[in-house]
């Protein structure tokens, strides 16, 4: 049998909004250079999937898992986070009540001294045994770092990823791999990490793609000069040959066949 509720009764309080909720953890970024690795993460991937309508990266998001997290004031917010299945939207935090119940797929840590002991330490933790988080990734960019966690089989909470054959680490959750490229970024020459295929090719950067986009254009121009220019060529020689058999013919006359 069903009851109305009685119109003096209070009703339950409902979960806060995920706009209601604070958006960021209230800690200073680290460095250009932390900001940086974090946007060439989430960037690089944003851009190769552009097509999809079921994915969602956030850097430096808040991430809320429980209402006790809430009470507490405690603002988790992971430099790269990505979440499969849901809507590609603009977020002002991750809610976990509010998307159905799913957790990020994959979270990365970019390691710093003072962040260090906690990102491998009671945050791994967290992650693993609270949130259920199925990979955690930490990138030292100073050292070049990189370490992979998985959540093992039974939920005995974080294994170590092993290495591909190229020494990266795949995501099983993105069928994609976590490596560490030498190069130039910004400006600045170190070690980045960056995602691979599962083919191994480096998922560029908006402005590599541009870049290769460009090469590409300036050697397709170049080449095009190139065959007009042999064109040109072809045709002053054929008017150079004509103009000589014309001066044979009205020295010696028309040749025979």
């Amino acid at each position: 049998m069903s009851h109305a509720l009685h119109p003096d009764w209070p009703l339950p309080s409902l979960p806060p909004a995920e706009q209601d909720l604070p958006y960021d953890d209230g800690g200073p970024m680290e460095g250009k250079k932390h900001r940086w690795q974090m946007d060439l993460l989430c960037g690089s991937l944003e851009d190769f999937w552009a097509d999809r309508r079921d994915v969602f990266i956030g850097g430096n998001l808040a991430l809320y898992y429980s209402l006790l997290q809430v009470k507490q004031k405690q603002v988790l917010a992971p430099d790269v986070m990505v979440c499969l299945g849901t809507e590609r939207r603009v977020r002002a935090c991750w809610a976990v009540w509010e998307e159905d119940g799913r957790v990020p797929d994959v979270v990365v840590e970019i390691l710093s001294p003072s962040t260090a002991e906690v990102d491998r330490g009671d945050k791994k933790r967290l992650y693993g045994t609270v949130v259920r988080v199925p990979e955690y990734f930490l990138f030292d960019p100073d050292s070049g770092q990189l370490e992979g966690y998985r959540l093992g089989a039974g939920g005995l909470g974080y294994q170590p990823i092993g290495p591909d054959g190229a020494g990266r680490l795949p995501s099983e959750r993105l069928g994609l791999a976590l490596g560490v490229w030498e190069g130039v970024w910004r400006g600045v020459e170190g070690p980045w990490a960056r995602w691979y295929t599962a083919q191994g090719q480096l998922v560029p950067s908006a402005e590599e793609a541009w870049q290769a986009a460009e090469q590409a254009r300036q050697a397709a121009e170049q080449a095009r000069q190139a065959a007009e220019q042999a064109r040109q060529a072809a045709e002053e020689r054929a008017r150079e040959l004509e103009a000589q058999l014309r001066a044979y013919e009205a020295r010696f006359g028309p040749l025979k066949p």
